[in-house]
């Protein structure tokens, strides 16, 4: 009788977790809808392709799916993440080893869903978290782009480094399930139509918040639009501090008006910045060919944007100083730095930019100042042409103690308040990183 019992409760209890299960393999391999299904685009008119060329700009597609001196969109960059290294893939046309055999519907659940066909899960660092936002009509160009606007390479990708079980896919489903949103974006109401470009732009396509927003524990992003506080308010990545771009006056674009915004985004430079770190390769290969209109756009959804004056701190305001000697820093600032960024700290503006009042100067976070003066900067592109002045890295240069001397002295003066810089925290961005390239990714399109 109790073998009985046993087996008729085990039997009952046996049939929910089968069912779970069965649950959980539905939905962790099936393929989301695409508005695209039943559609099949067997040519593409020659202004589509142009158009889409421009949304891959807009979107930044070349950042992390071309490496210098390789076939545009061929893969192979390599990128770090806390279970081990993964590589972008090829994303030319080519049928075997690339996105060539894509349908439409296909390319739209890659790229606004992370789901790749035959329902494998694509790694969130391909950001469609915030590529979901795209709108039918600029996925229908993107596509368009990459068949028929893009050369094909016949190059292998290179398998992740992520070790098993972490590499298994399907608990992506679940993270996309708590984490990326499904809908593209809708426009607010309240707002005009600049707003609304901007917003779209910024949360979309540009997908700024993949480097200017805090994570979470699940590496997620805190907030995909302004309704969160996090958005766009700064965030370590990869070595470097993305600053906020809310309107924080210390570490974000609260000193900043939308002509400036735009100046920087086009020509990547104004007279608070000069663009480097990761920004460079944006400027480089997206924001300076961006529409006029565009850029517009995104500087009026970020002046929208309210800074947090209590993460932010008091308000930078300039305090001239007295040259001094004794103070540890000060005489490798006179030597090394004051020729390009002023005695005074107010550097050459357009051209060399400020140390006073810098954010890299003003921010908690000090990897960004460590990161640029032991590996200096990559060149800035602008219409074809390279810049003359480029931050040099000083690594060969510079021992760890006195590049923590000079940056604490530099966050120290002129009213900066970001602190001082420890030589054991030069020491770890020393052992992990790599002087910048002076031959930037460049893409040249058709």
């Amino acid at each position: 009788m109790n073998n009985r019992r046993f087996a008729r409760t085990a039997g009952w209890l046996v049939l929910p977790c089968v069912v779970a299960a069965g649950l959980l393999a539905w939905y962790v391999t099936r393929e989301p809808a695409s508005p695209f299904e039943q559609q099949q685009a067997t040519s593409f008119d020659p202004a589509l392709v142009t158009r889409g060329e421009y949304v891959a700009r807009v979107s930044d597609c070349v950042a992390c799916h071309s490496l210098a001196g390789k076939q545009p969109f061929a893969g192979g960059l390599e990128m770090a993440t806390p279970l081990g290294a993964i590589h972008a893939t090829n994303i030319t046309p080519d049928r075997e080893h690339g996105i060539g055999a894509y349908s439409l519907a296909d390319f739209d659940r890659a790229v606004r869903h992370g789901v790749a066909p035959g329902g494998r899960r694509l790694y969130p660092a391909m950001p469609y978290p915030s590529y979901v936002k795209l709108s039918d009509d600029d996925i229908q160009a993107l596509y368009a782009f990459f068949m028929k606007g893009v050369q094909p390479a016949n190059q292998p990708n290179i398998p992740s480094g992520i070790p098993w079980p972490l590499n298994l896919r399907w608990p992506i489903a679940l993270w996309n399930g708590v984490f990326a949103p499904t809908a593209t974006y809708a426009a607010k109401p309240g707002q005009d139509a600049l707003w609304n470009r901007g917003a779209y732009i910024v949360q979309g396509p540009g997908h700024c918040g993949s480097c200017h927003t805090p994570r979470g524990l699940a590496f997620n992003e805190k907030a995909l639009d302004e309704s969160g506080a996090p958005f766009l308010a700064g965030a370590l990545l990869d070595g470097w501090y993305a600053p906020s771009l809310r309107q924080d006056h210390n570490t974000g674009l609260g000193r900043w008006s939308e002509e400036q915004i735009v100046q920087f985004l086009k020509t990547g430079r104004n007279q608070h910045a000069v663009v480097y770190g990761s920004m460079t390769e944006a400027f480089n290969n997206s924001t300076q060919f961006m529409q006029d209109d565009d850029l517009a756009a995104i500087a009026r959804y970020l002046k929208s944007l309210p800074g947090d004056p209590q993460r932010d701190g008091s308000p930078w305001q300039y305090q001239p100083v007295t040259a001094r000697s004794d103070v540890p820093g000060a005489h490798t600032y006179a030597t090394r730095c004051a020729s390009c960024h002023g005695p005074d700290g107010k550097g050459q503006p357009d051209w060399m930019p400020p140390l006073a009042g810098a954010t890299s100067a003003l921010a908690k976070e000090n990897a960004s100042a460590i990161n640029i003066t032991l590996n200096g900067s990559q060149r800035v592109i602008t219409a074809g042409l390279p810049d003359a002045y480029r931050m040099p890295a000083f690594r060969e240069q510079l021992s760890d103690s006195e590049i923590a001397d000079v940056l604490s002295y530099v966050r120290g003066t002129w009213g900066n308040h970001g602190g001082a810089v420890d030589a054991k925290a030069v020491g770890k961005l020393r052992g992990h990183t790599d002087p910048a390239s002076s031959s930037p990714i460049i893409l040249h399109m058709r």
